[in-house]
């Protein structure tokens, strides 16, 4: 008999993970909720197909154990992926204004024909991010170390 992993088995190893179809994206998504970046830290590369957000991601990972021991929680750097992007919408947010802080509440995909869909970041303030792609190609890779979270405590949604 296996036995599912747990958040603490991942042990202090950066992310680096992709999501194939809508059961891997649920994974990354409940990865990236929370995480927040500035408006100017996003790219949409049409000739490449794909776009990038460098994201505050909070360790969710590391949460239990960071409770457990009575330290703060952290953040971590990381760059999160959506590939065969044909094309990216969104509300609630204006790209000029670059300084401006987006908070990821969750990642889902809508499902089209043949395997396309969408691909929607909800975002905190009523905002979203709708990517229609192709096919599911989602990678989360962790980029810096991790760093104490200035709030130094896990958000709440109360």
């Amino acid at each position: 008999m296996t036995q599912d992993a747990r958040f603490e088995d991942g042990g202090d190893r950066p992310l680096n993970l992709g999501a194939e179809d809508a059961e891997d994206l649920k994974v990354i998504s409940a990865l990236v909720q929370d995480s927040v970046l500035p408006v100017s830290e996003m790219r949409w590369q049409r000739g490449k197909r794909r776009l990038a957000l460098l994201l505050n991601r909070l360790r969710w990972e590391d949460v239990p154990v960071a409770q457990k021991r009575g330290r703060p929680v952290e953040r971590v750097q990381s760059l999160l992926v959506i590939g065969e992007v044909m094309a990216v919408a969104s509300q609630g947010l204006d790209r000029r204004e670059g300084d401006t802080v987006l908070s990821i509440l969750s990642m889902s995909f809508e499902p089209g024909e043949d395997g396309t869909g969408h691909i929607l970041l909800t975002l905190a303030g009523d905002g979203a991010i709708r990517a229609s792609v192709e096919a599911i190609d989602v990678s989360l890779r962790d980029v810096t170390r991790p760093y104490v979270a200035p709030s130094r405590r896990v958000p709440d949604h109360s």
